[in-house]
Protein backbone atom coordinates (compact mmCIF):
# COMPACT_ATOMS: atom_id res chain seq x y z
CA UNK A 1 0.00 0.00 0.00
CA UNK A 2 1.44 3.36 -1.05
CA UNK A 3 0.25 5.43 1.92
CA UNK A 4 2.05 8.55 0.71
CA UNK A 5 -0.03 8.69 -2.46
CA UNK A 6 -3.34 7.47 -1.03
CA UNK A 7 -6.34 9.54 -2.18
CA UNK A 8 -10.09 9.04 -1.92
CA UNK A 9 -12.36 9.03 -4.93
CA UNK A 10 -14.22 12.32 -5.17
CA UNK A 11 -17.93 12.05 -4.45
CA UNK A 12 -20.80 14.36 -3.69
CA UNK A 13 -21.77 14.97 -0.06
CA UNK A 14 -24.88 13.47 1.48
CA UNK A 15 -26.36 14.84 4.69
CA UNK A 16 -27.80 12.32 7.13
CA UNK A 17 -29.00 14.36 10.05
CA UNK A 18 -25.91 15.78 11.74
CA UNK A 19 -23.54 13.51 9.80
CA UNK A 20 -22.08 14.31 6.39
CA UNK A 21 -21.01 11.42 4.15
CA UNK A 22 -18.73 11.69 1.13
CA UNK A 23 -16.92 14.69 -0.27
CA UNK A 24 -14.05 15.67 2.01
CA UNK A 25 -15.63 14.03 5.07
CA UNK A 26 -13.89 11.17 6.91
CA UNK A 27 -14.94 7.59 6.23
CA UNK A 28 -17.93 7.00 8.49
CA UNK A 29 -18.53 3.91 10.64
CA UNK A 30 -21.98 2.40 10.99
CA UNK A 31 -23.72 -0.73 12.25
CA UNK A 32 -27.20 -2.24 12.60
CA UNK A 33 -29.12 -3.02 15.77
CA UNK A 34 -30.10 -6.65 16.35
CA UNK A 35 -32.80 -5.92 18.92
CA UNK A 36 -36.48 -6.09 18.10
CA UNK A 37 -37.39 -2.58 17.01
CA UNK A 38 -40.52 -2.89 19.13
CA UNK A 39 -38.34 -3.39 22.21
CA UNK A 40 -37.96 0.33 22.88
CA UNK A 41 -35.92 0.07 26.06
CA UNK A 42 -33.57 -2.61 24.71
CA UNK A 43 -33.11 -0.79 21.42
CA UNK A 44 -32.21 2.50 23.11
CA UNK A 45 -29.74 0.74 25.41
CA UNK A 46 -28.07 -0.97 22.47
CA UNK A 47 -27.97 2.26 20.48
CA UNK A 48 -26.17 3.97 23.36
CA UNK A 49 -23.63 1.13 23.51
CA UNK A 50 -23.04 1.44 19.76
CA UNK A 51 -22.59 5.19 20.04
CA UNK A 52 -20.13 4.77 22.91
CA UNK A 53 -18.16 2.30 20.76
CA UNK A 54 -17.94 4.86 17.94
CA UNK A 55 -20.92 4.23 15.65
CA UNK A 56 -21.79 7.29 13.58
CA UNK A 57 -25.03 5.89 12.10
CA UNK A 58 -27.31 3.10 13.33
CA UNK A 59 -29.83 1.09 11.31
CA UNK A 60 -32.98 -0.65 12.59
CA UNK A 61 -35.09 -3.22 10.81
CA UNK A 62 -38.50 -1.73 10.02
CA UNK A 63 -40.89 -4.44 8.86
CA UNK A 64 -44.16 -2.57 9.20
CA UNK A 65 -46.02 0.44 10.54
CA UNK A 66 -45.76 -0.77 14.12
CA UNK A 67 -41.98 -0.71 13.79
CA UNK A 68 -42.15 2.80 12.30
CA UNK A 69 -44.01 3.97 15.41
CA UNK A 70 -41.48 2.23 17.67
CA UNK A 71 -38.60 3.71 15.72
CA UNK A 72 -40.08 7.16 16.20
CA UNK A 73 -40.08 6.60 19.97
CA UNK A 74 -36.50 5.30 19.89
CA UNK A 75 -35.48 8.32 17.88
CA UNK A 76 -37.05 10.77 20.32
CA UNK A 77 -35.44 9.09 23.33
CA UNK A 78 -32.01 9.08 21.70
CA UNK A 79 -32.37 12.71 20.63
CA UNK A 80 -32.94 13.70 24.23
CA UNK A 81 -29.77 11.91 25.34
CA UNK A 82 -27.41 12.39 22.38
CA UNK A 83 -28.50 15.73 20.89
CA UNK A 84 -28.97 14.29 17.37
CA UNK A 85 -25.42 12.91 17.29
CA UNK A 86 -26.53 9.42 16.19
CA UNK A 87 -28.67 9.49 13.03
CA UNK A 88 -31.00 6.51 12.65
CA UNK A 89 -31.69 4.53 9.48
CA UNK A 90 -34.88 2.56 8.83
CA UNK A 91 -34.25 -0.70 6.96
CA UNK A 92 -37.30 -1.48 4.82
CA UNK A 93 -37.96 -4.47 2.57
CA UNK A 94 -41.04 -5.24 0.45
CA UNK A 95 -43.16 -2.38 1.86
CA UNK A 96 -42.92 0.87 -0.11
CA UNK A 97 -45.65 2.40 2.04
CA UNK A 98 -43.64 1.66 5.18
CA UNK A 99 -40.65 3.43 3.63
CA UNK A 100 -42.86 6.51 3.10
CA UNK A 101 -43.82 6.61 6.77
CA UNK A 102 -40.32 5.84 8.03
CA UNK A 103 -39.00 8.82 6.07
CA UNK A 104 -41.04 11.06 8.37
CA UNK A 105 -39.41 9.88 11.62
CA UNK A 106 -35.71 9.13 10.98
CA UNK A 107 -32.77 10.70 9.15
CA UNK A 108 -32.34 8.00 6.49
CA UNK A 109 -34.32 5.15 4.93
CA UNK A 110 -32.70 2.14 3.31
CA UNK A 111 -34.68 0.51 0.52
CA UNK A 112 -33.66 -2.52 -1.50
CA UNK A 113 -34.09 -1.97 -5.26
CA UNK A 114 -34.68 -5.71 -5.62
CA UNK A 115 -37.90 -5.65 -3.62
CA UNK A 116 -39.01 -2.00 -3.42
CA UNK A 117 -41.79 -2.36 -5.97
CA UNK A 118 -40.99 -5.76 -7.43
CA UNK A 119 -42.59 -8.72 -5.62
CA UNK A 120 -40.53 -11.15 -3.57
CA UNK A 121 -38.34 -13.30 -5.79
CA UNK A 122 -39.68 -16.67 -6.79
CA UNK A 123 -36.34 -17.75 -8.34
CA UNK A 124 -38.07 -18.43 -11.64
CA UNK A 125 -37.10 -17.04 -15.01
CA UNK A 126 -39.83 -14.72 -16.26
CA UNK A 127 -39.67 -13.35 -19.79
CA UNK A 128 -40.50 -9.68 -20.23
CA UNK A 129 -41.24 -8.08 -23.58
CA UNK A 130 -39.60 -4.70 -24.15
CA UNK A 131 -42.99 -3.05 -23.61
CA UNK A 132 -43.58 -4.92 -20.34
CA UNK A 133 -40.10 -4.08 -19.09
CA UNK A 134 -40.60 -0.40 -19.96
CA UNK A 135 -43.95 -0.40 -18.17
CA UNK A 136 -42.29 -1.76 -15.02
CA UNK A 137 -39.64 0.93 -15.19
CA UNK A 138 -42.34 3.58 -15.46
CA UNK A 139 -44.09 2.12 -12.42
CA UNK A 140 -40.78 2.24 -10.55
CA UNK A 141 -40.27 5.88 -11.58
CA UNK A 142 -43.70 6.98 -10.42
CA UNK A 143 -43.48 5.20 -7.05
CA UNK A 144 -39.90 6.23 -6.29
CA UNK A 145 -40.55 9.83 -7.28
CA UNK A 146 -43.38 10.00 -4.75
CA UNK A 147 -41.05 8.59 -2.07
CA UNK A 148 -38.35 11.12 -2.89
CA UNK A 149 -40.86 13.93 -2.51
CA UNK A 150 -41.58 12.78 1.05
CA UNK A 151 -37.86 12.50 1.77
CA UNK A 152 -37.23 15.99 0.41
CA UNK A 153 -40.03 17.45 2.58
CA UNK A 154 -38.62 15.84 5.74
CA UNK A 155 -34.91 16.28 4.88
CA UNK A 156 -34.46 12.51 4.88
CA UNK A 157 -31.58 10.78 3.09
CA UNK A 158 -31.96 7.56 1.12
CA UNK A 159 -29.76 4.50 1.00
CA UNK A 160 -30.14 2.33 -2.07
CA UNK A 161 -28.97 -1.04 -0.80
CA UNK A 162 -28.53 -3.77 -3.40
CA UNK A 163 -27.68 -7.31 -2.27
CA UNK A 164 -26.38 -10.03 -4.56
CA UNK A 165 -29.02 -12.50 -3.42
CA UNK A 166 -32.07 -10.22 -3.68
CA UNK A 167 -32.11 -9.05 -7.28
CA UNK A 168 -35.63 -8.97 -8.63
CA UNK A 169 -36.88 -11.59 -11.08
CA UNK A 170 -37.25 -8.71 -13.55
CA UNK A 171 -33.55 -7.78 -13.37
CA UNK A 172 -32.62 -11.46 -13.40
CA UNK A 173 -34.59 -11.94 -16.63
CA UNK A 174 -32.29 -9.53 -18.49
CA UNK A 175 -28.97 -9.67 -16.64
CA UNK A 176 -28.90 -12.86 -14.62
CA UNK A 177 -27.21 -13.21 -11.27
CA UNK A 178 -24.30 -10.97 -12.30
CA UNK A 179 -22.43 -7.82 -11.26
CA UNK A 180 -23.99 -6.12 -14.29
CA UNK A 181 -27.44 -6.98 -12.95
CA UNK A 182 -26.59 -5.62 -9.51
CA UNK A 183 -25.32 -2.38 -11.05
CA UNK A 184 -28.34 -1.91 -13.28
CA UNK A 185 -30.63 -2.59 -10.31
CA UNK A 186 -29.30 0.50 -8.53
CA UNK A 187 -28.78 2.63 -11.65
CA UNK A 188 -32.51 2.48 -12.44
CA UNK A 189 -33.16 4.32 -9.17
CA UNK A 190 -30.22 6.70 -9.49
CA UNK A 191 -31.45 7.92 -12.87
CA UNK A 192 -34.79 8.81 -11.30
CA UNK A 193 -33.05 10.60 -8.42
CA UNK A 194 -30.90 12.56 -10.87
CA UNK A 195 -33.96 13.60 -12.88
CA UNK A 196 -35.66 14.71 -9.66
CA UNK A 197 -32.48 16.52 -8.54
CA UNK A 198 -32.49 14.56 -5.29
CA UNK A 199 -28.90 14.27 -4.06
CA UNK A 200 -29.00 12.96 -0.47
CA UNK A 201 -28.32 9.38 -1.49
CA UNK A 202 -25.81 6.74 -0.40
CA UNK A 203 -25.34 3.48 -2.31
CA UNK A 204 -24.44 0.05 -1.02
CA UNK A 205 -23.97 -2.92 -3.30
CA UNK A 206 -23.01 -6.04 -1.36
CA UNK A 207 -22.32 -9.75 -1.69
CA UNK A 208 -21.08 -12.46 0.65
CA UNK A 209 -18.52 -13.41 -2.00
CA UNK A 210 -15.66 -10.92 -1.64
CA UNK A 211 -14.62 -11.05 -5.28
CA UNK A 212 -18.18 -10.47 -6.49
CA UNK A 213 -18.57 -7.57 -4.05
CA UNK A 214 -15.33 -5.89 -5.16
CA UNK A 215 -15.90 -6.41 -8.88
CA UNK A 216 -19.46 -5.10 -8.62
CA UNK A 217 -18.52 -1.93 -6.76
CA UNK A 218 -15.77 -1.24 -9.30
CA UNK A 219 -18.28 -1.73 -12.12
CA UNK A 220 -20.75 0.59 -10.40
CA UNK A 221 -18.10 3.31 -10.09
CA UNK A 222 -17.35 3.03 -13.80
CA UNK A 223 -21.04 3.24 -14.69
CA UNK A 224 -21.63 6.24 -12.43
CA UNK A 225 -18.61 7.98 -13.96
CA UNK A 226 -19.99 7.24 -17.42
CA UNK A 227 -23.33 8.79 -16.47
CA UNK A 228 -21.66 11.66 -14.59
CA UNK A 229 -22.80 10.65 -11.12
CA UNK A 230 -20.71 10.77 -7.95
CA UNK A 231 -22.87 9.53 -5.10
CA UNK A 232 -21.06 8.33 -1.95
CA UNK A 233 -20.61 4.60 -1.44
CA UNK A 234 -21.14 2.42 1.61
CA UNK A 235 -18.95 -0.70 1.72
CA UNK A 236 -19.49 -4.07 3.34
CA UNK A 237 -19.28 -7.81 2.81
CA UNK A 238 -22.76 -9.03 3.66
CA UNK A 239 -23.19 -12.15 5.82
CA UNK A 240 -19.44 -12.22 6.54
CA UNK A 241 -19.92 -14.51 9.56
CA UNK A 242 -18.37 -14.25 13.01
CA UNK A 243 -15.10 -14.54 14.85
CA UNK A 244 -11.81 -14.21 13.03
CA UNK A 245 -13.27 -15.69 9.83
CA UNK A 246 -15.83 -12.88 9.60
CA UNK A 247 -13.24 -10.24 10.37
CA UNK A 248 -10.76 -11.50 7.80
CA UNK A 249 -13.42 -11.84 5.12
CA UNK A 250 -14.67 -8.30 5.72
CA UNK A 251 -11.13 -6.90 5.64
CA UNK A 252 -10.38 -8.61 2.32
CA UNK A 253 -13.42 -7.11 0.58
CA UNK A 254 -13.52 -3.68 2.18
CA UNK A 255 -9.74 -3.31 2.12
CA UNK A 256 -9.47 -4.02 -1.60
CA UNK A 257 -11.77 -1.06 -2.34
CA UNK A 258 -10.44 1.34 0.27
CA UNK A 259 -6.97 0.77 -1.19
CA UNK A 260 -8.31 2.15 -4.48
CA UNK A 261 -9.80 5.21 -2.75
CA UNK A 262 -13.35 3.86 -3.03
CA UNK A 263 -15.67 4.06 -0.04
CA UNK A 264 -17.21 6.79 2.11
CA UNK A 265 -18.79 4.74 4.88
CA UNK A 266 -18.29 1.13 6.00
CA UNK A 267 -19.87 -1.60 8.06
CA UNK A 268 -18.36 -4.90 9.12
CA UNK A 269 -21.35 -7.30 9.16
CA UNK A 270 -20.59 -9.81 11.92
CA UNK A 271 -22.91 -12.37 13.48
CA UNK A 272 -22.19 -10.78 16.85
CA UNK A 273 -23.40 -7.87 18.94
CA UNK A 274 -23.36 -4.75 16.72
CA UNK A 275 -21.03 -2.87 19.04
CA UNK A 276 -18.41 -5.59 18.37
CA UNK A 277 -18.36 -4.60 14.69
CA UNK A 278 -17.22 -1.05 15.28
CA UNK A 279 -13.61 -1.55 16.47
CA UNK A 280 -13.06 -3.87 13.50
CA UNK A 281 -14.36 -1.29 11.04
CA UNK A 282 -12.20 1.39 12.66
CA UNK A 283 -9.09 -0.77 12.39
CA UNK A 284 -9.68 -1.44 8.67
CA UNK A 285 -10.37 2.23 8.00
CA UNK A 286 -7.39 3.45 10.00
CA UNK A 287 -5.02 1.11 8.16
CA UNK A 288 -5.60 3.20 5.05
CA UNK A 289 -6.27 6.64 6.49
CA UNK A 290 -3.82 6.86 9.42
CA UNK A 291 -0.46 5.84 7.93
CA UNK A 292 1.55 7.93 10.39
CA UNK A 293 0.58 5.68 13.28
CA UNK A 294 3.56 3.87 14.80
CA UNK A 295 1.94 0.48 14.38
CA UNK A 296 2.46 0.64 10.60
CA UNK A 297 6.25 0.67 10.79
CA UNK A 298 8.14 -2.13 9.05
CA UNK A 299 5.28 -3.16 6.76
CA UNK A 300 6.06 -4.48 3.30
CA UNK A 301 3.88 -6.27 0.80
CA UNK A 302 5.09 -7.50 -2.58
CA UNK A 303 4.68 -10.28 -5.11
CA UNK A 304 7.64 -12.63 -5.65
CA UNK A 305 7.43 -15.37 -8.27
CA UNK A 306 3.66 -15.56 -7.99
CA UNK A 307 3.66 -15.51 -4.18
CA UNK A 308 2.23 -12.57 -2.22
CA UNK A 309 4.62 -11.79 0.65
CA UNK A 310 3.45 -9.64 3.57
CA UNK A 311 5.78 -8.63 6.40
CA UNK A 312 4.78 -6.71 9.50
CA UNK A 313 6.00 -6.16 13.05
CA UNK A 314 2.60 -5.28 14.51
CA UNK A 315 2.47 -7.18 17.81
CA UNK A 316 -1.31 -7.20 18.23
CA UNK A 317 -2.69 -10.36 16.58
CA UNK A 318 -6.14 -8.93 15.83
CA UNK A 319 -4.66 -5.86 14.14
CA UNK A 320 -2.11 -7.92 12.27
CA UNK A 321 -4.81 -10.25 10.90
CA UNK A 322 -6.98 -7.33 9.75
CA UNK A 323 -4.05 -5.46 8.19
CA UNK A 324 -2.78 -8.54 6.35
CA UNK A 325 -6.26 -9.37 5.04
CA UNK A 326 -6.96 -5.78 3.98
CA UNK A 327 -3.67 -5.58 2.09
CA UNK A 328 -3.26 -9.05 0.62
CA UNK A 329 -6.67 -9.84 -0.88
CA UNK A 330 -6.38 -7.33 -3.72
CA UNK A 331 -2.75 -8.33 -4.43
CA UNK A 332 -3.76 -11.99 -4.70
CA UNK A 333 -6.32 -11.00 -7.32
CA UNK A 334 -4.05 -8.57 -9.16
CA UNK A 335 -1.22 -11.09 -9.42
CA UNK A 336 -3.52 -14.08 -9.93
CA UNK A 337 -1.49 -15.61 -7.10
CA UNK A 338 -2.35 -18.85 -5.33
CA UNK A 339 0.09 -18.57 -2.45
CA UNK A 340 0.51 -16.17 0.46
CA UNK A 341 3.48 -15.88 2.79
CA UNK A 342 3.07 -13.96 6.04
CA UNK A 343 6.00 -12.94 8.21
CA UNK A 344 5.85 -11.46 11.70
CA UNK A 345 8.40 -12.10 14.50
CA UNK A 346 5.74 -11.96 17.22
CA UNK A 347 3.72 -14.99 16.10
CA UNK A 348 4.35 -18.68 15.49
CA UNK A 349 4.72 -20.32 12.10
CA UNK A 350 1.52 -22.26 12.79
CA UNK A 351 -0.44 -19.08 13.47
CA UNK A 352 0.88 -17.42 10.32
CA UNK A 353 0.16 -20.49 8.19
CA UNK A 354 -3.43 -20.71 9.43
CA UNK A 355 -4.04 -17.01 8.85
CA UNK A 356 -2.58 -17.20 5.35
CA UNK A 357 -5.02 -20.01 4.51
CA UNK A 358 -7.91 -18.04 6.02
CA UNK A 359 -7.06 -15.04 3.83
CA UNK A 360 -6.71 -17.24 0.74
CA UNK A 361 -10.13 -18.76 1.48
CA UNK A 362 -11.71 -15.35 2.14
CA UNK A 363 -10.37 -14.15 -1.21
CA UNK A 364 -11.81 -17.22 -2.96
CA UNK A 365 -8.40 -18.53 -3.94
CA UNK A 366 -8.64 -21.83 -2.04
CA UNK A 367 -10.99 -23.76 0.24
CA UNK A 368 -9.47 -25.72 3.10
CA UNK A 369 -12.38 -25.82 5.55
CA UNK A 370 -16.15 -25.52 5.49
CA UNK A 371 -17.10 -21.91 4.84
CA UNK A 372 -19.99 -20.39 6.76
CA UNK A 373 -22.06 -17.48 5.48
CA UNK A 374 -24.15 -16.04 8.29
CA UNK A 375 -26.24 -12.91 8.68
CA UNK A 376 -25.37 -10.33 11.32
CA UNK A 377 -28.80 -10.55 12.86
CA UNK A 378 -31.49 -7.92 13.35
CA UNK A 379 -34.97 -7.58 14.79
CA UNK A 380 -36.25 -10.18 12.30
CA UNK A 381 -33.94 -12.95 13.56
CA UNK A 382 -35.89 -15.99 14.74
CA UNK A 383 -33.28 -17.72 16.93
CA UNK A 384 -30.28 -16.93 19.14
CA UNK A 385 -27.86 -16.21 16.33
CA UNK A 386 -24.49 -16.46 18.04
CA UNK A 387 -25.33 -19.69 19.91
CA UNK A 388 -26.88 -21.21 16.78
CA UNK A 389 -23.87 -20.43 14.59
CA UNK A 390 -21.52 -21.85 17.23
CA UNK A 391 -23.57 -25.07 17.36
CA UNK A 392 -23.71 -25.38 13.56
CA UNK A 393 -19.95 -24.81 13.23
CA UNK A 394 -19.12 -27.28 16.00
CA UNK A 395 -21.32 -29.96 14.43
CA UNK A 396 -19.71 -29.51 11.02
CA UNK A 397 -16.16 -29.47 12.43
CA UNK A 398 -16.88 -32.78 14.13
CA UNK A 399 -18.46 -34.26 11.00
CA UNK A 400 -15.49 -33.15 8.87
CA UNK A 401 -13.35 -35.77 10.64
CA UNK A 402 -15.36 -38.57 9.04
CA UNK A 403 -16.51 -36.73 5.92
CA UNK A 404 -13.65 -34.54 4.62
CA UNK A 405 -15.67 -33.46 1.58
CA UNK A 406 -17.69 -31.20 3.88
CA UNK A 407 -14.67 -28.90 3.81
CA UNK A 408 -15.41 -28.06 0.18
CA UNK A 409 -18.85 -26.64 0.96
CA UNK A 410 -20.29 -23.24 1.80
CA UNK A 411 -23.07 -23.31 4.40
CA UNK A 412 -25.49 -20.43 4.97
CA UNK A 413 -26.96 -19.72 8.42
CA UNK A 414 -29.72 -17.11 8.18
CA UNK A 415 -31.93 -15.74 10.91
CA UNK A 416 -35.11 -15.36 8.85
CA UNK A 417 -36.63 -15.85 5.43
CA UNK A 418 -35.76 -12.27 4.37
CA UNK A 419 -32.08 -13.22 4.67
CA UNK A 420 -32.83 -16.76 3.57
CA UNK A 421 -32.50 -18.37 0.15
CA UNK A 422 -31.82 -15.10 -1.61
CA UNK A 423 -29.15 -13.64 0.65
CA UNK A 424 -27.31 -16.96 0.86
CA UNK A 425 -26.59 -16.36 -2.83
CA UNK A 426 -23.92 -18.93 -3.66
CA UNK A 427 -24.07 -21.12 -0.53
CA UNK A 428 -24.36 -24.85 -1.23
CA UNK A 429 -26.74 -25.55 1.66
CA UNK A 430 -28.64 -23.36 4.08
CA UNK A 431 -30.08 -23.29 7.59
CA UNK A 432 -32.83 -20.65 7.78
CA UNK A 433 -35.06 -19.48 10.61
CA UNK A 434 -38.68 -20.18 9.64
CA UNK A 435 -40.53 -19.47 12.90
CA UNK A 436 -39.76 -19.47 16.60
CA UNK A 437 -38.09 -22.82 17.29
CA UNK A 438 -38.46 -23.90 13.65
CA UNK A 439 -35.85 -24.10 10.88
CA UNK A 440 -36.09 -24.75 7.15
CA UNK A 441 -33.19 -26.35 5.31
CA UNK A 442 -32.10 -25.53 1.77
CA UNK A 443 -30.02 -26.97 -1.02
CA UNK A 444 -29.04 -23.91 -2.98
CA UNK A 445 -32.27 -21.92 -3.18
CA UNK A 446 -34.53 -24.98 -2.98
CA UNK A 447 -36.17 -25.85 0.34
CA UNK A 448 -35.52 -29.50 1.19
CA UNK A 449 -37.00 -29.61 4.72
CA UNK A 450 -39.56 -27.13 6.03
CA UNK A 451 -40.30 -26.05 9.60
CA UNK A 452 -38.42 -28.77 11.44
CA UNK A 453 -37.63 -28.40 15.17
CA UNK A 454 -34.47 -26.37 15.71
CA UNK A 455 -32.92 -29.03 17.95
CA UNK A 456 -33.02 -31.49 15.03
CA UNK A 457 -31.97 -29.11 12.28
CA UNK A 458 -28.15 -29.34 12.29
CA UNK A 459 -28.12 -33.14 12.49
CA UNK A 460 -30.74 -33.38 9.75
CA UNK A 461 -28.79 -31.03 7.49
CA UNK A 462 -25.51 -32.91 7.92
CA UNK A 463 -27.23 -36.27 7.35
CA UNK A 464 -28.82 -34.94 4.17
CA UNK A 465 -25.51 -33.57 2.85
CA UNK A 466 -23.63 -36.78 3.69
CA UNK A 467 -26.29 -38.88 1.91
CA UNK A 468 -25.80 -36.73 -1.19
CA UNK A 469 -22.06 -36.11 -1.02
CA UNK A 470 -20.93 -39.46 0.31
Amino acid sequence: MDFANYTRRKTSTTRVGSVLIGGSQPIRIQTMANTSTNDIEGSVAQALRCYAAGAELLRFTTQGLREVESLGQIHRLLQSQLDDRLPLVADVHFQAGVADEAAKVVEKVRINPGNYIDPARKFKHIDYTDAEYAAELQRLRERFTAFLAICREHHTAVRLGVNHGSLSDRIMSRYGDTPAGMVESVMEFLRVARDEQFTDIVISIKASNTRVMVDTVRLLVKQMDKEQMAFPLHLGVTEAGEGEDGRVKSAVGIGALLAEGIGDTIRVSLSEAPEAEIPVAKAIRDYFTDPQSARYTCVTCEVKSGVVCYTSEVDDWSLFALHAAAECGRLLWQADAKQLQLQNPHFTAEQLERLSKDILQAAGVMRYKTEFVSCPGCGRTLFGLEDTIAAVKAAFREAEKDYPRLRTLKIGVMGCIVNGPGEMADADYGYVGAARGKVSLYKGKTCIRMNIPQEEAVRTLIEYIVSEQG
